[in-house]
């Protein structure tokens, strides 16, 4: 089978000439319209060569190779391992479809890898970054940003179309978005998929684009995003938010919107899990004889904590509830006060007699 023939273009062609001759044929032969199926195949196989300027030389180099093709290839695929190594190197042949080869060979399910529709037409994912206090994790919070990104089009509602014209199946893939392509490599000749280069992976064509999105489907714009945190988030941790991405084009899915979150340091509690670490120092009397002391809480108000007489230097209280929420939880961690007993560095008289006294007895 000679593709220049299939397509009835000389062999020096343009690559308009040779898109004009199938489109025309493609219109002719097609099987929805009454055409020969056996013969359409061979007018896409034909286009998908000769319409890739390597491919194309490729053909016009080893054009037995791309029509004698074995059929005991893995997975169904055609093969043609009648190739040597000196013919390879003494044409010039690109090594680097090496691994395309191995690559549809050790593919799960035995035959070439197909990406689906979806996954051509889904939106792109974003991502974006907010600092909150520590004061904020003790309770939902929310925050508000306007986020550009590619948006549904308003005109034709993603589908592509100008309104009141239809949206056709792709003649060329037939709906499916891809096409099979035939590669050659030193091993032999192979089929794989690629992605139909008429309908760009979609799998239909309007009738006649739209006016605003150029038959995308989507156009750049802003969106106002209302950001739930929720109580008890810890640093570096990261909401998705479903459907909030950049619209898919032609109607596919939307990505999501992953929001990290930065909870900043506090100058006066250090945060481990959902525990509060705080140090306050006393003095030395009360260290000894017992006291009550107020402490400061992430909340902003003050509690009194008691000292237990004969505390020692480095001594750590609990008191329970006044940590941070347990994410997605109702009860809340704990505080830790770490006592540390003040030296002073200058006495005055009266003390230093008190001090001498007090070592005279022993303390």
């Amino acid at each position: 089978m000679d593709y220049y023939e299939v397509l009835g273009v000389p062999k020096g062609a343009s690559q308009d000439e040779i898109k004009k001759a199938f489109h025309k044929l493609a219109h002719q032969y097609h099987p929805d319209k009454g055409g020969d199926e056996k013969k359409f195949k061979e007018i896409n196989e034909a286009y998908q060569v000769l319409s890739d300027a390597q491919k194309r030389q490729q053909y016009d180099q080893f054009g037995k190779g791309f029509e004698n093709m074995g059929q005991g290839g893995p997975g169904g695929q055609n093969w043609d391992f009648n190739w040597s190594w000196q013919n390879a190197n003494s044409q010039n042949f690109d090594f680097d479809e090496v691994g395309d080869i191995f690559e549809n060979f050790f593919s799960f399910g035995g035959g070439p890898r197909r990406a689906s529709k979806k996954d051509v037409k889904k939106g792109k994912d974003i991502q974006v970054e907010i600092e909150i206090a520590l004061e904020d994790t003790l309770q939902e919070t929310h925050r508000h940003m306007t986020l550009g990104k590619q948006m549904t089009c308003h005109r034709c509602n993603g589908n592509g179309a100008e309104p009141g014209t239809k949206v056709n199946e792709c003649f060329a893939c037939r709906g499916q978005g891809q096409v099979q392509q035939i590669k050659k490599t030193i091993l032999g000749s192979y089929t794989a998929f690629a992605t139909c280069p008429e309908c760009k992976g979609d799998g239909s064509r309007p009738e006649k684009a739209c006016n605003v999105c150029k038959g995308e489907g989507r156009v750049k714009g802003e969106e106002q995003i209302d950001i739930t945190v929720p109580a008890g988030i810890d640093n570096n941790q990261i909401i998705e938010i479903a459907g909030k991405g950049e619209a898919g084009k032609k109607g596919g899915r939307p990505g999501n919107l992953y929001v990290r979150i930065f909870v900043k340091d506090h100058p006066v509690f250090a945060r481990k899990g959902d525990d509060l670490y705080f140090s306050r120092e006393i003095q030395y009397s009360q260290a000894m004889l017992g006291d009550e002391v107020e402490i400061p809480t992430l909340e902003g108000k003050d509690i009194f904590l008691k000292i237990p007489q004969g505390t020692e230097s480095g001594k750590i209280l609990r008191i329970s509830g006044r940590g941070i929420p347990h994410f997605g939880g109702y009860s809340r961690g704990n505080m830790y006060v770490e006592l540390i007993i003040q030296t002073p560095k200058k006495l005055t008289r009266k003390q230093r007699d008190l001090l001498d006294q007090l070592r005279k007895e022993g303390l």
